[in-house]
């Protein structure tokens, strides 16, 4: 389907643990545990927010392995599809917009789905952010960066076949919008033709875990 640049089993792997586990602690103690000393006066550091991306197409997985993650390291929950149809179900100024393009099997525009992110990370008592099924493009990787100013500690890539992807979305029966078969047709095009230039890129940077 596409070229594989990274795989993950049906369960979180122990290695993805023991690494993530071992960046988290690294993390913590830059953020959180180091005190500065000024004037005999104690300051600890303000945290800054340890950021993972979950990648991959429709029906790879990427939910069931979110739960997991969250439950193993306490992550604040991102998806960026949650995100967009509750802006839909608000009847908000862009609800029919966003409504329209994920019916086409498109991606909305970049900033759009990057506030609704920024809101929620803003809103949230959590320093430890796990952001599903984002970033899907260059252009969305960049407005990211530009408008969060960081970039992802952490990028997990899910790869699936093909078949076994259309079989999950169109077996789950969720009630999504662009849970039928034309769409999920059109999303997995576009998934192969914009997103494997974000995967590449983390790989480079060596984020990319598998």
């Amino acid at each position: 389907m596409w070229r594989r640049v990274a795989s993950l089993s049906s369960s979180v792997s122990s290695s993805f643990l023991a690494q993530t586990a071992s960046r988290l602690n690294t993390w913590e103690s830059l953020t959180t545990g180091i005190a500065q000393q000024a004037k005999g006066v104690i300051a600890p550091k303000e945290k800054t927010p340890f950021i993972t991306f979950v990648l991959g197409g429709p029906g790879s997985g990427k939910g069931t392995q979110c739960i997991k993650i969250v439950e193993t390291f306490g992550f604040a929950h991102l998806s960026a599809g949650d995100l967009l149809r509750r802006e839909i179900a608000s009847k908000s100024a862009d609800g029919a917009m966003i409504l329209n393009t994920i019916k086409e099997g498109k991606i909305v525009p970049s900033q759009v789905t990057v506030k609704l992110i920024q809101k929620e990370m803003e809103l949230s008592y959590n320093h430890k952010f796990l952001i599903d099924g984002f970033p899907r493009t260059e252009e969305n990787r960049v407005s990211f960066e530009r408008i969060i100013g960081v970039e992802p500690n952490v990028v997990l890539f899910f790869d699936c076949p093909e078949e076994e992807m259309v079989k999950r979305v169109l077996n789950r029966n969720e009630g999504r919008v662009d849970d039928n078969l034309e769409t999920i047709k059109k999303r997995l095009t576009v998934f192969q033709a914009l997103s494997l230039p974000v995967i590449n890129y983390y790989s480079e940077k060596g984020k990319l875990y598998t």
